[in-house]
Parts: structure tokens; sequence; C-alpha cells
């Protein structure tokens, strides 16, 4: 039969676009469902950390790094500045507990090659002059850093409709199901014909799974980030639990919130991320807060990511995944690459959605 699309991506923030532009310079034409506006949801809604060190299992960890040392080509492509910085990463120790999972962290991931170092007090203190004096330690890799998320989304955007990508944003998908060598997507705007759909609908791809009678085991797991005025320089490091922007906001957010669907601030975890932040930097009770924000993490059950073909349903893929601006890049190539009926470049069994039966 005729398609009006090789492939329909559902949702459009980084994950999505990601696949839409791997896809695109493949040479395959997309269309792009969104529900909002890519950036609407959990993609504008992110510390946008680009993180590596302390991802486990290690395989796990490794599939990290792979993704992160692809972002400088990643920018390249798009043609555009996203603000990614390799500034390296840091995650403070203030418990003797704390020091001795640290050295089992570094012992296990250097194992698989991701440059990890435990620093002493005297060494974070010397790199971060602001961090309090009451640190034991931290472990540190040169590997972690950050990006600015609406700039990244919106470069993918621009760069996937310069190839050919139609976008279709503020349009529910209502339904899908598969015809005769493809899949039919229903939407509010009309319903079209593919030989493959990716669902990539990140905390809603449950919804858009059941459509086709899949179970995608994903959770919504919020996160609350206060975001403070512009401050004179006073980390250089991505830290766990915190970062420097560009133009000297701090962003800070610890919280992880089983609260369901519900994007609300509430004032509890706030007041906990602020007490965390000036632990860590002292100087930062003296700082405004101007906003604050929330966004829900896509967590599938076992936090690994869910990629791929699912069997049985002949043309449909999905890519469900928390730490989608890290993975971004790596992922995007790999579902490209099955899609287009390549052997991926990773191996990616371990993150069929197979596992959970």
């Amino acid at each position: 039969m005729k398609f009006d699309y090789d492939v329909v991506v559902v949702g459009g923030g980084i994950v999505g676009g990601s696949v839409a532009f791997h896809l695109a310079e493949a040479g395959r034409s997309i269309l792009v469902v969104d529900r909002a506006f890519p950036a609407s949801g959990t993609s504008g809604a992110t510390q946008s950390w680009v993180w590596v060190h302390t991802k486990s299992p290690p395989f796990y960890g490794e599939f990290n790094h792979l993704s992160a040392m692809m972002y400088p080509d990643f920018e390249k492509r798009l043609g555009a500045d996203i603000e990614y910085q390799r500034t390296g990463g840091i995650s403070l120790l203030f418990t003797p507990g704390e020091v001795e999972k640290a050295r089992e962290l570094v012992e296990r991931q250097r194992a698989v090659g991701i440059d990890v170092s435990l620093l002493t007090r005297e060494e974070i203190l010397s790199l971060e002059p602001a961090v309090s004096p009451d640190v034991l330690g931290a472990t540190y890799s040169p590997a972690d850093g950050n990006v600015n998320s609406l700039r990244l989304v919106f470069a993918v955007m621009r760069a996937n409709q310069a190839r050919g990508v139609t976008y279709w944003t503020y349009t529910a998908v209502t339904g899908m199901e598969l015809t005769d060598g493809g899949v039919q997507v229903h939407t509010e705007r009309g319903s079209v014909t593919a030989r493959q759909v990716a669902i990539c609908g990140g905390p809603w791809a449950p919804e858009l799974g059941a459509m086709l009678g899949i179970r995608i085991p994903v959770r919504p797991v919020r996160g609350q980030v206060l975001v403070t005025e512009p401050l004179a320089p006073l980390i250089r490091h991505t830290m766990v639990g915190m970062r420097q922007a560009v133009n000297g906001e701090m962003l800070i957010g610890f919280s992880y919130e089983e609260v369901g669907y519900d994007k609300g601030n509430s004032l509890a975890p706030m007041l906990e991320g602020a007490r965390l932040a000036q632990r860590m930097v002292p100087a930062l009770a003296a700082a405004h807060v101007v906003r604050c924000f929330s966004g829900l993490r896509a967590m599938p059950q076992d936090g690994l990511p869910i990629l791929g073909p699912v069997p049985g349903k002949p043309g449909v893929f999905v890519a469900a995944l928390h730490s989608g601006f890290t993975l971004a890049p790596l992922v995007g190539t790999l579902m490209a690459e099955v899609m287009c009926g390549e052997e991926p470049s990773v191996p990616m069994e371990p993150y069929s959605i197979t596992r959970f039966g």
C-alpha cells in the first residue's frame, strides 16, 4: 500500500527530535506529532545535564559515556549554539559512608573505561573554593557537562525542518492500529499511514503503547528546580543537585517525587533543595530565587532505557527513557539504525522491551 510517510514519530521532545533527526539524515520521510509543542513537557523542564559518572550498572554508565562523547559532533551537525559545556562533573561526599561507596563506584566505572576519580577534601576545595569546608571529598569525571535544553530542542527542530521533517504541534494522537505492512496513526488533525511508528512520548509512553496493546512500563517522577538571579561565577563544574548556567543563574534541584502527572510546585521539596544547596555551597544563602519549575521524568520500571522494536508488532518502535539529554545523540543514532534495518553500532539487547515479559 502507499504510505503518507516512512515514519511517524510520536513526541517532539529531545528524544523524539533526535530520532527524527537521524532518520532524516538517512533519507526517510518523517512526521513528528506532538500533543503540545517541543520543549513544553519534560524536555523543557530540566537541569539538562549531560551526565555520566554516577550512572549504574557499569554497562549503563558506559552507554551514557558513549553518548556524551558524541555531543561535539552532534552540535556541529545541528549547526547551532546549544551552550554545550563539558564542565566536568562532581558529586560531593559529606560522610565516611559516602566516601566508602564512592571508592567502589570509582573502581566499577574505571573497569568499563569511564574516567572517574576520588578527590580528597583539599583537592575538591582547590577545584571549587565555594564548596563547604565540611566536605570530606568528591567523585569527579571530566566526561560530565550540561547543555541549554531549550536551545537544543529548538535547534533539533529547525534542523529537522530543514531536512524536510513535518511537524504537527498541538495535535494529540487519539489512536493507532497496525495496517497492511505499516501503522495507521489517528490524530486530532486527521489520520496518516506510515511504514513505522516511533513512540517517544516520555511519561505518556504507556498511554500511547496501550493504543497498540503494548505495555510500556514507564512512570512519571516529578523533579522541582529552583532558579536564582544571575550570580557572579561561583561554581565551575556541574554538581549533583546544581549547576551554574552560562548567564550566571544557578539551577538547583534534588527532588524525586512519586506524585503521578502532577506538575505543580510544592513548598517542602523546594525548601529542602535550598537547604541542601546551602550545605554544599554556603554562599548560596545570600542568593535570591527568582522562579521555580517542575518537570516529569520518564522513569522506566528498572531505570534503564526501553529502546528498539516491539516483537509481534511489526513497524512499531519505542524509545522511552530518563536522561534524555545525556542519551539523545546515541539513542537517535541507534534507533535510526535499527529502523533502517541495520545492525546497531552498540548492542541494544539490555534495553529491549522484551525484558519485561
